[in-house]
């Protein structure tokens, strides 16, 4: 079982660029962030006739949120996370596919550092743990899968230096990411590649995909009895180069069937 994870930084306008990596590398789920896009614009036929069933929660502006697979319809459990009652930001979905339950996420980004963006980031991470332990108490199989918007160690950023301030690599939320993983979680790509520069993100700016200069922004955790699945992993690397391409590259990883 392939399940891949994309932030695809806006569907509708590189959509092209989805169908023809879908065609391409054929993934059995993929977990889908930044849409960019309402409802109803979300483009269902056309992953439709590509071969794949979906479910999604858009917004307007930067969240939004998706879920395809090629098993046939998705049997949706959740949208969003308990703990905030106000919080109406298109960031988590979560389905029962195959046998296995899958949240995708898009974590806050919470710049600028300091400031209520960032508190509400650790306030979300907050909320992840407890549901994710909730999850791992139901006695099934659970990916938490999507765009974390935390570069968890210096291996996973070019130069961090450069993000001292940055809301990303602050040590606040990098610690909650260490207590995430303490309550069972695995780090698939870390765990396959312990000592790799991988990088899943690279800025339009400056060049920063041809010099490399990236960042491991797009992870997945797996609870105990998916680690044990674990195969492979990887990073499509290629689709960055591609034109009007996302900002991000898809990441997959391969688990084994039982």
């Amino acid at each position: 079982m392939k399940i891949a994870s994309y932030n695809i930084n806006g569907i509708n306008g590189r959509l092209e660029n989805l169908l023809r990596w879908l065609k391409e590398t054929g993934p059995d789920v993929v977990c889908l962030q930044e849409l960019k896009c309402e409802d109803h614009k979300f483009p269902k036929q056309a992953l439709l006739e590509a071969g794949y069933h979906a479910i999604w929660q858009g917004q307007k502006s930067w969240n939004g949120v998706a879920i395809l697979s090629r098993y046939g319809q998705i049997q949706e459990t959740r949208r969003g996370l308990d703990g905030d009652p106000d919080d109406k930001h298109s960031r988590f979905l979560e389905a029962f596919i195959n046998g296995i339950v899958i949240g995708c996420l898009y974590l806050p980004n919470g710049n600028p550092f300091p400031g209520p963006k960032f508190d509400y980031k650790l306030k979300w991470i907050k909320r992840l743990n407890a549901h994710g332990r909730k999850l791992q108490g139901f006695g099934l199989p659970v990916a938490l899968i999507g765009d974390y918007n935390i570069m968890p160690t210096e291996l996973d950023t070019y130069k961090p230096e450069k993000y001292v301030h940055n809301a990303l690599f602050r040590p606040e939320a990098r610690k909650l990411w260490r207590e995430l993983l303490k309550t069972g979680w695995t780090d698939a790509i870390r765990t396959l590649f312990p000592d790799e520069r991988i990088y899943t993100f690279w800025d339009y700016l400056r060049n920063a995909y041809g010099r490399n200069a990236g960042l491991r922004l797009d992870l997945f955790l797996l609870d105990p009895m998916l680690a044990q699945r674990l195969q492979s992993a990887g990073v499509d690397n290629e689709v960055r180069g591609w034109e009007h391409s996302s900002d991000h590259a898809p990441v997959w990883i391969q688990l084994k069937e039982i």
